[in-house]
Protein backbone atom coordinates (compact mmCIF):
# COMPACT_ATOMS: atom_id res chain seq x y z
CA UNK A 1 0.00 0.00 0.00
CA UNK A 2 1.17 3.69 0.50
CA UNK A 3 1.02 6.26 -1.77
CA UNK A 4 1.58 10.26 -2.66
CA UNK A 5 4.95 12.89 -2.19
CA UNK A 6 5.62 14.32 1.19
CA UNK A 7 3.02 16.92 1.37
CA UNK A 8 -0.26 17.68 3.23
CA UNK A 9 -3.37 15.48 1.99
CA UNK A 10 -5.42 18.05 3.47
CA UNK A 11 -5.79 22.01 4.18
CA UNK A 12 -4.58 23.67 7.39
CA UNK A 13 -7.97 25.39 7.29
CA UNK A 14 -9.66 21.82 7.62
CA UNK A 15 -8.17 20.75 10.96
CA UNK A 16 -10.45 22.64 12.78
CA UNK A 17 -13.53 20.43 11.97
CA UNK A 18 -11.78 16.99 12.63
CA UNK A 19 -13.59 14.64 15.01
CA UNK A 20 -10.09 13.05 15.73
CA UNK A 21 -6.62 13.70 15.51
CA UNK A 22 -3.57 11.09 15.95
CA UNK A 23 -0.53 13.43 16.37
CA UNK A 24 2.89 11.62 16.36
CA UNK A 25 5.72 12.30 16.03
CA UNK A 26 5.09 16.30 16.36
CA UNK A 27 5.08 19.14 18.84
CA UNK A 28 2.87 22.15 17.13
CA UNK A 29 2.04 24.48 20.14
CA UNK A 30 6.01 24.75 20.07
CA UNK A 31 7.44 24.28 16.30
CA UNK A 32 4.61 24.53 14.54
CA UNK A 33 2.16 27.43 16.14
CA UNK A 34 -0.15 28.01 13.29
CA UNK A 35 -0.68 24.68 13.09
CA UNK A 36 -1.15 23.79 16.65
CA UNK A 37 -3.35 26.99 16.78
CA UNK A 38 -6.00 25.51 14.56
CA UNK A 39 -5.57 22.00 16.71
CA UNK A 40 -6.43 23.70 19.84
CA UNK A 41 -9.83 25.43 17.80
CA UNK A 42 -10.73 21.53 17.05
CA UNK A 43 -9.98 20.32 20.47
CA UNK A 44 -12.38 23.18 21.83
CA UNK A 45 -14.97 21.94 19.20
CA UNK A 46 -14.82 18.39 20.81
CA UNK A 47 -12.14 17.06 19.08
CA UNK A 48 -11.03 13.47 19.97
CA UNK A 49 -6.70 13.59 20.13
CA UNK A 50 -4.93 10.62 20.23
CA UNK A 51 -0.84 11.54 20.52
CA UNK A 52 1.94 9.63 20.56
CA UNK A 53 5.32 10.87 21.77
CA UNK A 54 8.25 10.27 24.20
CA UNK A 55 7.78 13.43 25.32
CA UNK A 56 3.86 14.20 27.62
CA UNK A 57 3.89 17.38 24.82
CA UNK A 58 0.70 19.61 25.53
CA UNK A 59 -1.55 18.54 23.11
CA UNK A 60 -0.57 14.82 25.49
CA UNK A 61 -1.62 16.99 28.53
CA UNK A 62 -5.22 17.13 26.67
CA UNK A 63 -5.53 14.01 24.73
CA UNK A 64 -8.07 11.02 25.53
CA UNK A 65 -5.35 8.70 24.93
CA UNK A 66 -1.61 9.31 25.58
CA UNK A 67 0.92 6.10 24.06
CA UNK A 68 4.94 7.76 25.43
CA UNK A 69 6.55 4.98 23.41
CA UNK A 70 10.16 4.56 23.36
CA UNK A 71 12.01 6.35 20.27
CA UNK A 72 12.26 4.78 17.23
CA UNK A 73 9.59 2.16 17.83
CA UNK A 74 6.87 4.31 16.10
CA UNK A 75 6.32 1.44 13.27
CA UNK A 76 5.92 -1.09 15.76
CA UNK A 77 3.07 1.10 17.39
CA UNK A 78 1.65 1.74 14.29
CA UNK A 79 1.79 -1.94 12.06
CA UNK A 80 0.17 -3.15 15.89
CA UNK A 81 -2.61 -0.62 15.10
CA UNK A 82 -3.27 -2.04 11.52
CA UNK A 83 -3.16 -5.44 13.30
CA UNK A 84 -6.10 -4.69 15.49
CA UNK A 85 -8.02 -2.72 12.97
CA UNK A 86 -7.77 -5.95 10.48
CA UNK A 87 -8.10 -8.75 13.16
CA UNK A 88 -11.27 -6.91 14.41
CA UNK A 89 -12.82 -5.83 11.25
CA UNK A 90 -12.16 -2.67 11.15
CA UNK A 91 -11.24 -1.81 8.17
CA UNK A 92 -13.14 -0.04 5.31
CA UNK A 93 -13.53 -3.05 2.48
CA UNK A 94 -15.24 -1.01 0.16
CA UNK A 95 -12.37 1.53 -0.16
CA UNK A 96 -9.39 -1.55 0.08
CA UNK A 97 -11.17 -3.25 -2.95
CA UNK A 98 -11.50 0.07 -4.61
CA UNK A 99 -8.69 2.49 -4.06
CA UNK A 100 -5.88 -0.22 -3.29
CA UNK A 101 -3.20 -3.12 -4.21
CA UNK A 102 -1.37 -5.38 -2.49
CA UNK A 103 -3.70 -5.27 0.51
CA UNK A 104 -3.17 -9.09 1.24
CA UNK A 105 0.70 -8.67 1.07
CA UNK A 106 -0.04 -6.42 3.65
CA UNK A 107 -2.67 -8.19 5.57
CA UNK A 108 0.17 -11.15 5.81
CA UNK A 109 3.01 -8.92 6.50
CA UNK A 110 1.13 -7.34 10.01
CA UNK A 111 -1.00 -10.52 10.93
CA UNK A 112 2.04 -10.96 13.80
CA UNK A 113 2.99 -7.73 15.14
CA UNK A 114 0.41 -8.01 18.23
CA UNK A 115 -0.22 -5.50 20.00
CA UNK A 116 1.26 -7.77 22.85
CA UNK A 117 4.07 -7.57 20.65
CA UNK A 118 4.76 -4.36 19.88
CA UNK A 119 3.87 -3.10 23.83
CA UNK A 120 7.53 -5.40 24.25
CA UNK A 121 9.00 -2.72 21.94
CA UNK A 122 7.40 0.43 22.43
CA UNK A 123 6.89 0.61 26.37
CA UNK A 124 2.56 0.97 25.28
CA UNK A 125 0.51 -1.05 27.21
CA UNK A 126 -1.09 -3.18 24.72
CA UNK A 127 -4.65 -2.31 25.68
CA UNK A 128 -3.56 1.57 24.93
CA UNK A 129 -2.77 -0.29 21.43
CA UNK A 130 -5.88 -1.57 20.92
CA UNK A 131 -7.94 1.25 22.19
CA UNK A 132 -5.93 3.96 19.75
CA UNK A 133 -6.77 1.80 16.94
CA UNK A 134 -10.17 1.70 17.51
CA UNK A 135 -10.49 5.31 17.92
CA UNK A 136 -9.10 5.89 15.27
CA UNK A 137 -10.79 3.55 12.85
CA UNK A 138 -14.04 4.17 13.64
CA UNK A 139 -14.00 7.86 14.01
CA UNK A 140 -16.23 9.85 10.99
CA UNK A 141 -13.33 12.17 10.05
CA UNK A 142 -9.71 10.77 11.60
CA UNK A 143 -6.30 12.72 10.18
CA UNK A 144 -2.87 11.90 11.32
CA UNK A 145 -0.39 14.40 11.62
CA UNK A 146 3.43 14.13 12.31
CA UNK A 147 6.78 15.75 11.94
CA UNK A 148 10.03 15.38 12.04
CA UNK A 149 9.59 12.71 14.95
CA UNK A 150 8.51 10.60 12.17
CA UNK A 151 11.34 11.20 9.66
CA UNK A 152 14.47 11.55 11.19
CA UNK A 153 14.88 7.86 11.91
CA UNK A 154 16.83 5.82 9.63
CA UNK A 155 13.49 3.82 9.62
CA UNK A 156 11.80 7.40 8.84
CA UNK A 157 10.50 5.91 5.78
CA UNK A 158 8.89 2.37 6.86
CA UNK A 159 7.18 5.03 9.39
CA UNK A 160 5.51 7.39 7.04
CA UNK A 161 4.68 4.36 4.97
CA UNK A 162 2.87 2.87 8.10
CA UNK A 163 0.93 6.03 8.24
CA UNK A 164 -0.33 5.79 5.09
CA UNK A 165 -0.85 2.13 5.44
CA UNK A 166 -3.34 3.11 7.96
CA UNK A 167 -4.90 5.88 6.83
CA UNK A 168 -5.96 3.42 3.35
CA UNK A 169 -6.94 0.71 5.96
CA UNK A 170 -9.38 2.57 7.04
CA UNK A 171 -10.21 5.36 4.21
CA UNK A 172 -9.46 8.01 6.32
CA UNK A 173 -8.15 9.78 2.85
CA UNK A 174 -9.58 11.59 0.53
CA UNK A 175 -11.86 13.42 2.14
CA UNK A 176 -12.40 16.63 4.23
CA UNK A 177 -10.79 17.15 7.91
CA UNK A 178 -9.13 13.62 7.44
CA UNK A 179 -5.83 12.68 5.78
CA UNK A 180 -2.05 12.06 6.39
CA UNK A 181 -0.42 15.28 7.17
CA UNK A 182 3.11 15.54 6.99
CA UNK A 183 3.59 19.09 9.27
CA UNK A 184 7.08 20.43 7.59
CA UNK A 185 10.37 20.88 9.39
CA UNK A 186 12.08 23.60 7.63
CA UNK A 187 11.22 27.10 6.36
CA UNK A 188 8.26 27.52 3.81
CA UNK A 189 9.26 23.34 2.76
CA UNK A 190 5.23 22.88 1.94
CA UNK A 191 4.56 25.48 0.55
CA UNK A 192 7.43 25.80 -2.24
CA UNK A 193 6.69 22.07 -2.89
CA UNK A 194 3.07 22.32 -3.81
CA UNK A 195 4.22 25.22 -5.88
CA UNK A 196 7.12 23.74 -7.44
CA UNK A 197 9.83 21.24 -7.93
CA UNK A 198 13.35 21.05 -9.71
CA UNK A 199 11.56 17.86 -11.59
CA UNK A 200 7.63 18.51 -10.71
CA UNK A 201 5.16 21.43 -11.55
CA UNK A 202 2.80 22.59 -9.06
CA UNK A 203 0.59 19.70 -7.42
CA UNK A 204 3.62 17.48 -7.43
CA UNK A 205 2.56 16.28 -11.68
CA UNK A 206 5.94 15.19 -13.15
CA UNK A 207 8.25 17.34 -15.55
CA UNK A 208 9.21 14.00 -17.60
CA UNK A 209 4.74 13.88 -18.13
CA UNK A 210 4.49 15.21 -21.95
CA UNK A 211 0.74 15.85 -21.16
CA UNK A 212 1.43 17.52 -18.09
CA UNK A 213 3.98 19.67 -19.77
CA UNK A 214 1.85 20.40 -22.15
CA UNK A 215 -1.05 21.37 -20.26
CA UNK A 216 0.45 23.87 -18.17
CA UNK A 217 2.36 25.18 -21.82
CA UNK A 218 -1.31 25.80 -22.80
CA UNK A 219 -3.01 27.52 -20.15
CA UNK A 220 0.57 29.47 -19.02
CA UNK A 221 0.97 30.65 -22.73
CA UNK A 222 4.59 29.54 -22.67
CA UNK A 223 7.04 27.62 -24.06
CA UNK A 224 8.65 25.97 -20.84
CA UNK A 225 12.44 24.30 -20.71
CA UNK A 226 12.15 20.93 -20.40
CA UNK A 227 15.19 20.15 -18.53
CA UNK A 228 14.71 19.91 -15.09
CA UNK A 229 16.07 22.10 -12.16
CA UNK A 230 18.54 21.40 -9.61
CA UNK A 231 18.05 19.67 -6.25
CA UNK A 232 19.91 20.42 -3.36
CA UNK A 233 22.42 17.89 -3.16
CA UNK A 234 22.76 18.81 -6.98
CA UNK A 235 23.60 22.42 -6.47
CA UNK A 236 26.04 21.41 -3.60
CA UNK A 237 27.85 19.14 -6.02
CA UNK A 238 28.25 21.86 -8.80
CA UNK A 239 29.43 24.41 -6.03
CA UNK A 240 32.31 22.16 -4.85
CA UNK A 241 33.09 22.15 -8.79
CA UNK A 242 33.12 25.38 -9.17
CA UNK A 243 30.08 25.12 -11.51
CA UNK A 244 27.75 27.33 -9.31
CA UNK A 245 29.34 31.10 -8.92
CA UNK A 246 26.27 32.53 -7.12
CA UNK A 247 23.64 31.39 -4.16
CA UNK A 248 20.68 33.26 -2.72
CA UNK A 249 19.56 31.41 0.57
CA UNK A 250 16.37 31.88 2.18
CA UNK A 251 15.69 30.73 5.82
CA UNK A 252 18.12 27.66 5.14
CA UNK A 253 21.19 26.49 7.06
CA UNK A 254 23.17 24.73 4.49
CA UNK A 255 26.00 23.86 6.72
CA UNK A 256 23.52 22.43 9.79
CA UNK A 257 21.43 20.76 7.04
CA UNK A 258 24.04 18.56 5.51
CA UNK A 259 25.88 15.51 7.52
CA UNK A 260 28.90 16.18 6.49
CA UNK A 261 29.50 20.05 7.74
CA UNK A 262 33.09 20.27 5.19
CA UNK A 263 31.08 19.10 1.95
CA UNK A 264 28.63 22.86 1.74
CA UNK A 265 31.63 25.38 3.73
CA UNK A 266 34.00 24.06 0.61
CA UNK A 267 31.52 24.60 -2.22
CA UNK A 268 30.14 28.15 -0.58
CA UNK A 269 34.19 29.32 -0.93
CA UNK A 270 33.80 28.84 -4.13
CA UNK A 271 30.89 30.98 -4.44
CA UNK A 272 31.68 34.45 -6.04
CA UNK A 273 28.05 35.56 -4.38
CA UNK A 274 26.63 34.55 -1.66
CA UNK A 275 23.37 36.37 -0.40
Amino acid sequence: MSFGSGSMTNSISEIKDCKLIFLIGGNPTEAHPIVGLEMKKALRKGCTFIVADPRRIWFAQHAKLYLPLKPGTDNWLLNAMAHVILEEGLENKEFIKTRTEDFENFREFVKDITPEKAAEFTGVPAEDIRQAARLYAKSEKSAIYYTLGITEHTCGTDNVRCIANLALLTGHVGKSSTGVNPIRGQNNVQGATDMCLPDKLPGYQLFSDEKVVEKFEKNWGVTLNKKPGNTAPTMLERMNKGEFKALYVIGEDPIMSEPNQEYPIKGLKNLELLV
